[in-house]
């Protein structure tokens, strides 16, 4: 049986990574064992519960439904490149002061889910509970809205009693 391989690029965490990868290769395998990036994790396999969630070209996406030749010269930010530096992105301080984790398997999916969601929220997306569809601007994230555009993100833990108001921290100071 032989390999269809393929070279793509991709911008990962401001990092142009050029990789030959068999063309079956998910997103998800291509972060964590081609470029060795293994805080995006390997949950359900199936897209289900959102812990390998990114940010891809500026939108959040479960890594492991995504084949990586169909995103050849995206633009990825993982949950290592939201840092800076040696300085936490807000909400992964949030999660911290907030003790928005138990085991932390889900949490670097639920950190991206999180950042993707305030972005589109800023960008006016409506979700199933927005209650003004035709408002123009951006949706007030209240404990309902972060609910329901969190809601492809599981914690085995049941740490959303936490991860709600972190994020609604970091709604509130944007």
């Amino acid at each position: 049986m032989s390999r269809s391989l393929m070279t793509i690029t991709l911008d990962v965490n401001g990092s142009s990574h050029t990789v030959e990868v068999d063309t079956r290769a998910t997103l998800l395998d291509v972060l964590r064992e081609r470029l060795a990036l293994t805080g995006t994790k390997r949950g359900c396999d199936r897209g289900q519960c959102g812990a390998c969630t990114v940010v891809l070209d500026g939108r959040r996406a479960v890594s492991c439904l995504a084949l990586a030749v169909a995103h050849d010269g995206a633009r990825v930010t993982t949950i290592e490149g939201l840092a800076d530096g040696e300085r936490l992105h807000p909400l992964q301080q949030a999660f911290v002061d907030h003790d928005a984790l138990q085991c932390g398997y889900c949490t670097p999916g639920q950190i991206c889910s999180a950042a993707g969601m305030l972005e589109e929220a800023r960008a006016g997306w409506p979700s199933a509970v927005t209650a003004d569809l035709a408002a123009a601007g951006p949706v007030e994230l209240d404990e309902d809205e972060i609910r329901e555009r969190m809601s492809g993100n599981l914690c085995r833990c049941g740490a959303y009693a936490n991860i709600v108001p972190a994020i609604a921290s970091v709604a509130a100071e944007r």
